[in-house]
C-alpha cells in the first residue's frame, strides 16, 4: 500500500503511457510484413495553418478506430502522420505572424530578423521581404506549428507509428513530388498551355476553385463609350462590370433592334485597351441557349491541344457562355440575360455580366476591380 497516493490524479498519464507504447514499439510497423498482411492508412495531413480544433480530433478518431481494429485482427498496420505546410495557408500564417510578405524582387538579407513574432498590429504594413527569407521564415515558423501538432496528437493517443512522420514541405517530399512530375513529362502525361486563371492580387499566384469564397457584391451600372473604327460616331454600352473591357471581345444586339441594324458588322474600339471588336447581331433565343447546353453537357471532353491556344481563344469561348445572377454557380440563365437587355436597352458587351458581382468570377479572367475585396480563402490563418 505504500505506492497508493493520497489522492488519485489523471495529471500526466498520457505522457506517460505515451512514452510507455513508444518503448514497447506499440503501434511501430514492421517493415517485414508480407503485403497481404498489411492495412494501409493513407489520411490528408492536416494543415499547418494555425490551431487545432476539436473537428481535427474528431475526424482522426474515425480513422484511429479502423486502424486499431485491424491490429487486433493481427494486420501490421501502417498508419503514418504528415503535416501540410505547403501552399497559401503556410503563406498567410507566416505573413501574418511575422508581419512581412514574400517579394522575389527584394535582396536576400543575411541574419534577416522579423518586425514581429506573433501579432503584429492591425495597422501594421506588411514588410517586403526576399523569397530566400520568406523561405526561411516558412520554414521556421512551420517547425513551431508541428510540434505543437504533434504534441496534441499524441496526448490524444492516436495509435499513430511516428517514425514515419512526414511533412509536404521537406526535402524528400518535394524530390518524390519532383521526380513525379518529370516521370509525367517523359511519358507526354504533362504539357504547357495557355489558358484563363484564377490569380490572387495579395500572393501574386495562381489559386484553386477550393481556396475562393464566393460573395455577393453591390453594384452599379456604368455607361461606356465605343468609337466607331472609321471615326464616325460612337455606341454607348451599359455594363456592371468595367474591369472586364480588357477581356472584351464583341459588342451584342437583338437583331430586331432598329436602332443598332445599321452597326452590325461594324468595327469599334475598347476603351482604354484599343483592340478593334466587332458588333454582332444575336438573339438569344431560350431554345438554341438550352440545345448548346445539351450539347456541352453531353460531349467528351476534348484532348489536350498540342499547340496551345491563344489566351483570346479562351476569353472568347468562355464570354459565350453567360453568367448567372446568384454566385453558386458561373453561369446565369436566358431569362435574365432578356430582363438585363428590357432594362438597359442598349447593346450589351460581352464582358459585362449581372447587377451582383462575384469575386471567383472577378478572378477568373484574371482582371480584377479596385473597388471589390479580393477572394477570401476558406482556410483561415
Amino acid at each position: 500500500m505504500a505506492n497508493l497516493p493520497d489522492k488519485p490524479t489523471l495529471d500526466g498519464i498520457e505522457e506517460r503511457w505515451a512514452a510507455q507504447w513508444d518503448t514497447d514499439g506499440t503501434y511501430t510497423f514492421d517493415q517485414l510484413a508480407v503485403r497481404d498482411n498489411v492495412f494501409s492508412i493513407d489520411t490528408p495531413p492536416p494543415t499547418v495553418s494555425g490551431s487545432l480544433h476539436v473537428g481535427h480530433v474528431f475526424s482522426y478518431t474515425h480513422t484511429d478506430t479502423i486502424a486499431r481494429y485491424q491490429r487486433m485482427t493481427g494486420k501490421s498496420v501502417f498508419y503514418p502522420m504528415g503535416w501540410d505546410d505547403n501552399g497559401l495557408p503556410t503563406e498567410r500564417r507566416v505573413q501574418a505572424y511575422y508581419g512581412v510578405r514574400c517579394d522575389p524582387s527584394q535582396p536576400y538579407t543575411v541574419g534577416f530578423e522579423p518586425p514581429f513574432r506573433g501579432d503584429p498590429p492591425k495597422k501594421h504594413q506588411a514588410i517586403p521581404i526576399s523569397r530566400p527569407n520568406f523561405l526561411e521564415l516558412c520554414d521556421e515558423l512551420v517547425e513551431i506549428d508541428e510540434e505543437l501538432f504533434e504534441q496534441l496528437f499524441r496526448r490524444l493517443g492516436l495509435s499513430v507509428d511516428w517514425k514515419l512522420k512526414y511533412a509536404t514541405i521537406d526535402e524528400r517530399s518535394r524530390r518524390i513530388s519532383q521526380r513525379s512530375f518529370l516521370r509525367n513529362v517523359a511519358r507526354g502525361e504533362a504539357y504547357t498551355q495557355e489558358a484563363p486563371t484564377l490569380w490572387d492580387i495579395d500572393f501574386r499566384t495562381a489559386v484553386a476553385q477550393a481556396e475562393l469564397t464566393d460573395k455577393e457584391r453591390p453594384a452599379a451600372y456604368h455607361k461606356i463609350p465605343f468609337q466607331l473604327a472609321d471615326g464616325s460616331g460612337t455606341i454607348e454600352i451599359d455594363t456592371t462590370r468595367p474591369e472586364l473591357l480588357a477581356a472584351c471581345v464583341s459588342l451584342v444586339a437583338h437583331p430586331d433592334d432598329e436602332r443598332f441594324k445599321p452597326f452590325f458588322g461594324a468595327k469599334v474600339i475598347v476603351p482604354l485597351y484599343g483592340q478593334e471588336v466587332e458588333v454582332r447581331a444575336h438573339s438569344l433565343r431560350r431554345s438554341s441557349w438550352r440545345r448548346r447546353v445539351r450539347t456541352a453537357r453531353s460531349a467528351t471532353p476534348p484532348a489536350p491541344p498540342t499547340r496551345p491556344p491563344s489566351p483570346r481563344t479562351f476569353v472568347a469561348a468562355a464570354r459565350l457562355l453567360p453568367t448567372r445572377r446568384t454566385v453558386s454557380t458561373p453561369r446565369r440563365t436566358h431569362s435574365s440575360l432578356a430582363s438585363t437587355r428590357t432594362k438597359l436597352r442598349r447593346p450589351w458587351s460581352t464582358s459585362s455580366s449581372s447587377r451582383t458581382s462575384s469575386s471567383a468570377s472577378h478572378a477568373r479572367f484574371c482582371i480584377r476591380s479596385s473597388s471589390t475585396k479580393r477572394a477570401t480563402g476558406r482556410s483561415k490563418s
